[in-house]
């Protein structure tokens, strides 16, 4: 029989030695802060640690009152609860700082790989495996040391007098209870917090609805506006132009009016409305709100090209699995060729087939022979050669639709190579020059926790080249048939926007035939490459029907 201390007040109790005291109220200590973890680094101040967790007590009087056999599968429920809930709310500080959003445990267990290559583009791999060891051993450990803290805490509270440790709990839980539960927004509700409980709750009903989600989409997918196109009308008001569509990484609208960017970014775009006022193009700007933010790009190629809002990866699934048309298909039922330069492929690409590309150049048949700059395989200005050396250049009897990424803008950001003579990118060895230039990934991102300020500075840059590289080639080999509309895939992550910045990216579209930009008129964008507080904005999922209404001969 367990040995039951007597009866004790005052100082007499805390003298005890059967009652572990420090043991337990350390493991009291550590589970109280456990459950009030935040999930956002803006809310990881001591006042969100002056809060009462109801769960606490409550756990601390199941410890009590259940029989000692049940006491161990208790234990090792509850310890695989509170832990899941703190893992969760680690995952989305992390979740928050690159992609302005909560972690999703459903949708986001395929970022892993995505998180490797760019780990092992930028640190090594004996770095990406210590982080991904590092990372499986902190979950381990979260669960060993909240099992060993349930251990001590309930040690603690059993060796106390039963009937003084169970009403105190119970007048505990039923207070906290009870305060939790008051008008809310009053100074006691405030006090209390669920905040554990409703965090797991919250996941476990989120990965819920994502699988409800996708009935939505094939709903949505089964209604295509600019299928109803006949193939002759389909961008008759392009016909004989080739359109090069480009995604620029991280051009998000915070590149222009952001504090990281605003004055780099505007003497970038003043050179290029100089550039290609001297080549005879004209240019017009708008904004659309992408479906993703801080990476996962392939959702808003997938939104824009596609026309429907792919906003996570069952949705990017659901579609790649489907017949729905893009703009690529659109282009080739049109009479074009269809193609795509990805440098950031540099795997097999099975989605590639659903797109509709008649030839997808990736990192390894775009030609390049030069080293690559971390995580990204080429720079942007080789890309843009390639593509026109392989496909622009050469005899044809179809105009040419290109789908191009460029990566240069893309974490870690450094190093990033000068715009150099467009007849010296050669097979790109001469960019060798600058693949180490510069302080590696490990010194910009050092601080970036406590200031950032060097990696948005980095991030500008990289911003300012790939303009300075668009602008560059529209001036030296722009033709009277070269319609270019590029665009940001997404705004780069909150560390470098800052919270808040939303989801709009900059789009422009530029040709030197005035017929082209007369066919978006409707749209009132901006003239030019600067938008203004009257540009307009328009959700990403929305542009295909509306540029593929604007250049097609409308149905009598």
């Amino acid at each position: 029989m367990r040995d039951e201390p007597r009866l004790m007040k005052g100082p007499a109790m805390w003298q005890d030695e059967r009652i572990p005291w420090r043991r337990g109220l350390a493991a009291c200590i550590l589970l109280y802060l456990m459950l009030l973890m935040p999930a956002s680094l803006s809310h990881l101040t001591w006042a969100s640690f002056a809060l009462l967790p109801v769960e606490l007590p409550l756990i601390l009087l199941a410890g009590v009152l259940l029989p000692a056999g049940m006491l161990t599968g208790f234990r090792l429920i509850a310890a695989v609860l509170v832990a899941a809930s703190l893992v969760f709310r680690l995952a989305d500080i992390g979740s928050y700082e690159a992609l302005g959003r909560a972690f999703n445990p459903v949708l986001d267990l395929h970022l892993l790989d995505a998180v490797w290559r760019l780990l092992s583009g930028a640190v090594g791999t004996v770095g990406a495996f210590a982080a991904a060891a590092g990372s499986l051993l902190l979950v381990l450990l979260i669960l060993l040391v909240t099992y060993w803290a349930l251990g001590r805490a309930i040690d603690l509270v059993r060796a106390l007098p039963k009937i003084s440790a169970g009403a105190g709990l119970t007048f505990s839980v039923l207070a906290l209870v009870g305060l939790n539960g008051v008008a809310a927004g009053s100074a006691l509700n405030r006090a209390v917090t669920d905040f554990a409980t409703a965090s797991l709750a919250d996941h476990v009903e989120v990965a819920v609805e994502s699988f409800g989600d996708l009935r939505r989409f094939k709903a949505e997918a089964a209604v295509d506006p600019v299928a109803a196109i006949p193939d002759a009308a389909l961008f008759d008001r392009l016909k004989g132009k080739d359109v090069l569509l480009i995604f620029v990484e991280s051009y998000g609208k915070s590149a222009i009016d952001g504090d990281c960017c605003a004055t780099r970014t505007a003497a970038a775009l003043k050179r290029f409305e100089d550039r290609i006022g001297r080549s005879g193009f004209s240019a017009r700007t708008g904004f659309l709100t992408s479906t993703t933010l801080g990476g996962q790009s392939w959702l808003a190629h997938g939104s824009l090209l596609s026309g429907l809002k792919v906003d996570n990866q069952r949705r990017y699934d659901a579609l790649v699995a489907s017949d729905r048309r893009t703009i690529n298909r659109d282009f080739h039922k049109a009479g074009w060729r269809t193609v795509a330069a990805m440098p950031a492929i540099s795997m097999a690409w099975p989605e590639g087939d659903f797109f509709g590309y008649d030839r997808v150049y990736d990192a390894h048949t775009l030609g390049y022979k030069g080293r690559p700059f971390n995580w990204v395989t080429m720079p942007d200005q080789y890309v843009l050669d390639a593509v026109r050396k392989f496909e622009l250049d050469k005899p044809r009897d179809k105009p040419v639709m290109v789908e191009m990424a460029l990566i240069s803008s893309h974490a870690p950001w450094t190093p990033i190579p000068p715009l150099i003579d467009w007849k010296d990118v050669g097979d790109g060895t001469v960019f060798n020059t600058w693949s180490d230039s510069g302080d590696p990934p490990e010194v910009v991102w050092k601080d970036v926790w406590h200031d950032p300020s060097r990696v948005r500075e980095q991030f500008s840059i990289s911003i300012a080249y790939s303009l300075d590289v668009l602008s560059s080639y529209l001036e030296t080999y722009g033709t009277d048939r070269t319609v270019m509309i590029f665009l940001g895939d997404h705004q780069p992550a909150p560390l470098v926007t800052g919270e808040g910045a939303g989801l709009d990216v900059p789009i422009h579209i530029l040709a030197r035939d005035p017929a082209v930009l007369d066919a978006i008129d409707g749209w009132h964008f901006t003239r030019g490459m600067v938008p203004d507080a009257e540009t307009p904005v328009w959700l990403m999922q929305d542009f295909r029907a509306r540029f593929a209404a604007a250049f097609s001969t409308p149905l009598d």
